[in-house]
C-alpha cells in the first residue's frame, strides 16, 4: 500500500502537491487510514511531506521509486524550504 501511495502522487500528481481527500479517493481508501495508517511511516522514512498546500514527495521517494523527479517551484516546499532531504 505504501508503493501505491507514493507511485499514485509520483505519477498521477507530479510529486505533489495533492490534497489528502484526493489521494483518499484516487486509491479507494478512508481518509482516516490514510492519515493514520499509510503516512506517519512515509513521514518517518523520508519520502513524504506534508504541507499546507497538500503532500508531497521527497527526492529521497523518487530515488526510492527509480524515477526521476520533476522540477517544482521552492514555494511548495514545506516550512523551511528544503525538498525534505536534509539529514
Amino acid at each position: 500500500m505504501d508503493r501505491r501511495y507514493l507511485t499514485t502522487i509520483a505519477m498521477n500528481y507530479g510529486g505533489g502537491p495533492v490534497g489528502v481527500e484526493t489521494m483518499a479517493a484516487a486509491l479507494s481508501e478512508p481518509r482516516d487510514a490514510i492519515e493514520d495508517i499509510i503516512e506517519p511511516y512515509l513521514i518517518q522514512c523520508g519520502y513524504l511531506q506534508r504541507t499546507p498546500r497538500g503532500r508531497l514527495l521527497t527526492s529521497h521517494a523518487f530515488r526510492h521509486l527509480g524515477l526521476a523527479e520533476p522540477n517544482r517551484d521552492a514555494a511548495q516546499f514545506g516550512l523551511f524550504g528544503g525538498n525534505g532531504d536534509e539529514d
